[in-house]
């Protein structure tokens, strides 16, 4: 893992993710990049004319770039406090999943902010960004207060595709991990149903001199994104490692779903892939 990058919606204070995210940088020495996008002025843009209206928000909008461009030695200052060797700071224009659609081209994994108080803070907001973005995603909920730890991983496997690119793009962290929990519920219909042997992910992770403890998730009658909530929070888990979306995104947001009850409920940090 050489490239992370971190997307924040303030640069006046870091939050908490930006830290975590400086440590995973400095942890694996890896070139941290600090995200901020500004909306573009297109966007912002009345569908009825009204001149004064126009310019006034691109005069705000030309007035908050600049902020945001004025930020980089603040942020390159921060990340050096966390030991962090490599970074840089980029600001866009645009829509936000679009603009870290791009930015995930060229990362390794991207940190985002769990913090409903946010405007792309919320499940339904998290949700359109880890879809528009081919790389994992790590959520830090705002009210998570521990340092990076890897003291304690916990992976949730259900058989999905999902849960096991979750567990590939993990890898890094998972090899590195001093006890890891392997959360076992009940198999989704799934591509290598058809694959004989039966798929066996202990087996995939001891090739990778990767061993774990298995548990089953205990069901608890809440929905299984708050059983496996349960379960990691019992282990101590430090990370949850999940795949997200098995189901698809219209059927998560009317019926729910185990992606859409951990966005809500989670304490801890959550490295996810659809």
């Amino acid at each position: 893992m050489k490239d992370i990058a971190v997307y924040t919606e303030s640069f006046q204070a870091w939050p908490k993710h930006v830290e975590y995210a400086a440590n995973i940088a400095a942890a694996f020495d890896a070139h941290l990049t600090g995200v901020c996008i500004c909306p573009s002025p297109e966007l912002m843009m009345p569908s009825y004319d009204a001149q004064g209206f126009v310019i006034e928000w691109a005069d705000q909008l030309r007035e908050l770039t600049g902020e945001a461009r004025r930020a980089e030695s603040r942020f390159l200052a921060a990340a050096r406090e966390h030991r962090v060797e490599k970074a840089s700071w980029q600001v866009a224009e645009g829509y936000v999943p679009e603009c870290l659609a791009v930015a995930a081209d060229w990362h390794d994994l991207l940190v985002l902010n769990g913090d409903t108080a946010t405007v792309w803070g919320s499940p339904n907001a998290l949700g359109d960004i880890m879809l528009s973005c081919d790389v994992a995603c790590l959520i830090v909920p705002e009210i998570y207060g521990k340092p990076f730890s890897l003291d304690c991983v916990a992976i949730a496997w259900n058989g999905s595709m999902a849960a096991l690119r979750a567990i590939h793009t993990a890898l890094p962290l998972l090899v590195r991990a001093r006890r890891i929990v392997l959360l076992e519920s009940p198999d989704l219909p799934s591509p290598m149903d058809q694959w004989h042997p039966k798929f066996d992910i202990a087996s995939y992770l001891k090739q990778r001199s990767i061993l774990v403890q298995p548990s089953a998730v205990v069901e608890y009658g809440h929905g299984i994104g708050s059983d496996l909530l349960r379960a990691a929070a019992h282990m101590k888990a430090d990370l949850l490692v999940m795949g997200g979306y098995g189901h698809t995104r219209l059927r998560e947001r009317v019926l729910g779903g185990a992606t859409k009850e951990v966005l809500e409920q989670t304490k801890m940090p959550i490295w996810m892939h659809h």
